[in-house]
């Protein structure tokens, strides 16, 4: 097996993910232009080139609004499958059983990770690095959506004589809720889909499955 092989068979999932995910991020940027300046043809403005889109509210807003709720979701995820349970779901613990997940940390395993081995605070900072990274991209896009969300909303305004608002108010207004709070919800609904769903289904070969033979009843994923 050649490195190229190797390489691609050992990173192929995140590549494949990075790889459909630029293919989205191309198609949202290239449709919502389109839009945008359908939009400012009515106004009678000029277009803007892909450059100049790309620094719009328009654009920072709809991304934005989107991430933060992916990053909620992963957020909220890993942090209730630590502590909660779900009799007969692939995505829970087994109940009442030891996990390898549970075990305390040790700075004699071979290649134990740096902040292992160094211990204290380090150690406990980096017990928690996923959870924490997720909420602090969460917050970072939360402010990235309001600020947008102004931006756009002042862009309108300006075109119908209205007044402009700062990222603080629009974010305290009904309409950042509104953007904010229907995809939470959805995100919140697509766990438990997987979460219920994966008592019931199967989907062999995929370590979000129990085996295709499991029974209904059996916890965990293995």
């Amino acid at each position: 097996m050649t490195r190229a092989h190797r390489l691609l068979r050992d990173n192929g999932l995140s590549l494949v993910l990075a790889a459909l995910f630029a293919l989205t991020m191309v198609g949202q940027a290239e449709s919502g232009l389109r839009r945008y300046n359908e939009e400012r043809a009515e106004h009678g403005q000029p277009a803007l080139s892909m450059s100049g889109y790309l620094a719009t509210g328009h654009f920072l807003e709809a991304t934005a609004e989107n991430w933060e709720s992916e990053f909620l979701q992963l957020a909220a995820y890993v942090v209730l499958t630590a502590i909660l349970f779900q009799k007969g779901s692939s995505e829970s613990k087994k109940i009442g059983q030891p996990e390898a997940v549970d075990r305390r940390p040790s700075a004699r395993r071979k290649n134990a990770p740096w902040p292992v081995r160094r211990g204290g605070w380090v150690l406990k900072l980096y017990e928690n690095s996923l959870s924490l990274t997720f909420l602090l991209l969460f917050l970072i896009c939360i402010v990235l959506h309001a600020i947008g969300g102004a931006a756009a909303h002042n862009e309108e305004q300006a075109a119908q004589g209205g007044a402009s608002v700062s990222a603080w108010e629009y974010a305290r207004g009904a309409q950042f809720w509104f953007e904010s709070l229907q995809n939470w919800q959805s995100e919140f609904l697509s766990l438990l889909a997987m979460v219920v769903l994966s008592i019931f289904l199967r989907q062999r070969g995929s370590p979000e499955s129990k085996p295709v033979d499991a029974p209904h009843s059996s916890t965990g994923s293995s």
